[in-house]
């Protein structure tokens, strides 16, 4: 097989066997450290830009299927896995993880050390990297990879370009898209809803003017400060509409109401993070996907109050305003991949509704 190189800013690099498509590529490396789920996690919107490396040491054995897909069009930069399975099979199976990344025209590496390079992560943080051939020359490729800048506008490159409907004839809800995954609008479309998804920057003034009996922030890519126009929207919708935000939509709503956020050394990314819910005591087991978190210190003088914590690092994983029918979580409820002991996260999103429409008839 052709081999080809991950090299690292650090100046470290790997050398393994060339899978997917044939091309150079540049991201930010990361992991994920579940053991399923390789479909939906390549297609999350919120993945753009990074080049993920899979932790579990066997990656596509069960193959690709049409039925798995977050989003249509993958954003990812690349894929590092230990060992791509070459015979997959499942009775869903329709192509090999190799055919599925040569399809959507991403590059990726197998044969390498992931164990190594998932620690060097660890202890260094996440890192730039670019997958190239074997035969580039190692310092010119390492001069061209310490002088690219990741871009910025992660945002406004996934998500919906002007408002579409997915038609529900229940509740309706306006679905912000700062990079939403699939997983999301299906779980609202099972509550029976009528979903209006919209661009990341458009006004509370026009999601009003809709009429929704809820709002959603969606997840998505990148620092939640390089979309400040999201900022003066959830302040204009807060309170007049019940708000539920999801993953970055949980960071802007931090974001709006005052506190900060911060880049995290390496981010929490995989289906087994354990989060605790203040109230009750009661622990789930959560899927997770973000690089930034909220600083639980910029909190104090704000309207809003922690109602979740991550076990492994105290962060905070869930918010609720303190006036306001409107709550957020860091963790992704709709889950895909991962364990669905949070779903119930959308029903209370269905509860808050209803009261709020029954006290505006009252």
């Amino acid at each position: 097989m052709t081999k080809r190189i991950l090299m690292l800013e650090d100046g470290t690099y790997f050398v393994g066997e060339a899978i997917g498509a044939d091309k150079e590529t540049i991201g930010e490396v990361v992991f994920n450290t579940g053991m399923t789920g390789y479909q939906e996690t390549i297609t999350d919107p919120s993945y753009y830009g990074q080049i993920i490396t899979f932790t579990y040491p066997l990656v596509g054995n069960y193959g690709v299927n049409r039925d798995d897909y977050e989003s249509i069009q993958p954003v990812v930069k690349g894929v590092v896995v230990k060992e791509a399975a070459e015979f997959p099979s499942n009775w869903r199976e329709q192509m090999s993880l190799d055919a599925f990344l040569k399809e959507k025209g991403i590059p990726g590496i197998q044969g390498i050390d992931t164990r190594k390079l998932t620690k060097m992560i660890r202890k260094e943080g996440t890192l730039k990297g670019i997958l190239a051939s074997e035969t580039a020359d190692l310092e010119a490729l390492l001069h061209h990879l310490k002088a690219v800048r990741l871009p910025k506008d992660q945002v406004s490159q996934v998500s919906s370009s002007k408002p579409f409907a997915s038609p529900g004839e229940g509740k309706r809800v306006v679905l912000v898209d700062y990079g939403v995954k699939g997983s999301i609008l299906k779980e609202l479309n099972k509550r029976g809803c009528h979903v209006t998804i919209v661009p990341h920057d458009m006004t509370a003034d026009e999601i009003l003017h809709m009429h929704p009996d809820g709002v959603m922030l969606s997840n998505g890519p990148g620092d939640p400060k390089d979309v400040p126009e999201a900022l003066d929207m959830i302040r204009g919708i807060q309170g007049k509409v019940p708000l539920f935000g999801i993953c970055l939509g949980h960071q802007l709503f931090a974001l709006a109401n005052g506190a900060d956020t911060f880049k995290m050394k390496f981010g929490h990314r995989g289906a087994n993070h354990p989060v605790k819910e203040l109230a009750s005591g009661r622990v789930d087991f959560t899927a997770q996907n973000h690089g930034y978190a909220v600083d639980a210190a910029t909190l104090d003088g704000t309207n809003l109050t922690v109602t979740h914590i991550e076990l492994n690092d105290e962060t905070v994983e869930g918010l609720a305003h303190k006036e306001f029918p409107a709550y957020t979580v860091q963790y992704h409820p709709e889950a895909n991949p991962g364990p669905s002991d949070v779903n119930y996260l959308f029903d209370q999103f269905m509860e808050m509704m209803e009261q709020k429409g029954e006290m505006r008839h009252a």
